[in-house]
């Protein structure tokens, strides 16, 4: 299994209160999947997303990425399996301003510390992957914000990570640029890639292979699709 969390708990001090976001959860990801996580909100699916892309720790339980153990590595340790083995997707982009598109993939490239032919060659590549060869030297305010979304998926894509955390990757999309991101997550989902995506909507997750579904901190439903085979 590429992901894989048992009893997995996670508690927030707010204030006074201890507040219980995940409450024992239990599951895996194979190599493979196109996961949705669905839930309403404060179902814990946005804490789950933070642990399964290293960026939080469980307060009790185990979570293993590609069969390590994440929960107690360092932090340094953390950031680097995370810049190798994740890529983000996001809702809202995050892209830099005043950035070009072929600039705004290069970035974990920079940081990861590959060299600059080497990164030129992987910018265009995931740039043409994503269908935005011709829009290389354009930046975010001159793109639509299905091509933006594109930006950020080749981005991920950039460091061929193990697996795509995508957090409702077409929330500020209209229905054509979601229809066409989410054909470019089926693509890339056909090639082998590993997704797991945060979304609140039945019709986008009914894209995917498997829906988890979660209500209360805890994981109440496993649904394995037809269409997945």
């Amino acid at each position: 299994m590429i992901l894989e969390l048992e009893d997995v708990t996670k508690s927030y001090a707010t204030g006074d209160v201890l507040v219980a976001a995940l409450r024992g959860v239990t599951f895996g990801v194979d190599e493979g999947e196109f996961v949705a996580i669905m839930g309403e909100s404060g179902s814990g699916k946005t804490t789950l997303l933070g642990i399964l892309g290293c960026l939080d720790r469980p307060t009790t339980g185990s979570y293993k990425l590609v069969g390590e153990e994440m929960t107690y590595l360092s932090e340094s340790h953390r950031a680097r399996l995370r810049g190798a083995r994740i890529g983000f997707i996001f809702q809202a982009y995050n892209l830099l301003p005043r950035t070009t598109a072929a600039q705004n993939v290069e970035l974990p490239l920079v940081y990861a510390g590959v060299p600059a032919r080497e990164r030129k060659r992987r910018v265009l590549e995931a740039l043409a992957a994503v269908g935005l060869a011709e829009r290389i030297d354009h930046q975010p305010n001159q793109l639509s914000g299905g091509q933006q979304q594109r930006v950020a998926i080749a981005r991920a894509l950039v460091t061929t990570p193990s697996v795509l955390l995508a957090d409702e990757p077409t929330g500020n999309l209209d229905s054509r640029s979601a229809e066409e991101v989410l054909e470019l997550l089926a693509q890339i989902h056909a090639r082998g890639s590993t997704i797991v995506m945060v979304t609140h909507s039945s019709e986008v997750a009914q894209r995917a292979s498997r829906i988890l579904r979660f209500a209360d901190g805890l994981l109440v439903g496993d649904e394995l699709l037809a269409a997945a085979g």
